[in-house]
């Protein structure tokens, strides 16, 4: 294979190279920031759940901690397992992951730090987190030119 080096004398402009390392998860931590922001405030609004602690509460309902900084950094190692996995192993990942977080928001909801309302199943909250991991995943194979 030939490789064409860009002459110092040329007009036209060098190909732009592909980001790398934390640059290439930007997009997705960026998506995943505000759906999360946008998910917290939509059902913020519709009353089904609530933050009673979190910062900035006078000026925010949503938990922007959450929304700002755990999330799109929660990704970037949740995206690196992903692409090292193949297959129905991602199902299994994304599943687990989902679960987990599941498990998680029920024990910030013993722990006072979320509230839903009653009649609230946490399959619900599975389901979500599925979809949003798999849309966020999808959306960084797609920014990286890979096949997620």
């Amino acid at each position: 294979m030939h490789t064409v080096k860009h002459l110092k004398g040329s007009s036209s402009q060098p190909l732009p190279k592909k980001p790398s390392g934390i640059r290439t998860y930007m997009p997705a931590m960026l998506l995943a920031s505000l759906l999360g922001t946008y998910l917290d405030l939509y059902f913020i609004g519709k009353g089904i759940y609530y933050f009673p602690i979190r910062p900035f509460a006078a000026i925010f309902s949503i938990n922007i901690l959450f929304t700002l900084a755990v999330l799109p950094i929660f990704m970037i190692p949740l995206l690196k397992i992903m692409q090292s996995l193949k297959g129905w192993l991602k199902g299994i990942f994304v599943l687990s992951i989902s679960l987990a977080m599941a498990a998680l928001e029920k024990m910030a909801e013993a722990m006072g730090l979320f509230v839903h309302v009653e009649d609230w199943h946490h399959l619900y909250s599975f389901l979500g987190y599925s979809l949003f991991i798999g849309l966020i995943s999808a959306f960084h194979g797609w920014m990286n030119g890979k096949k997620q």
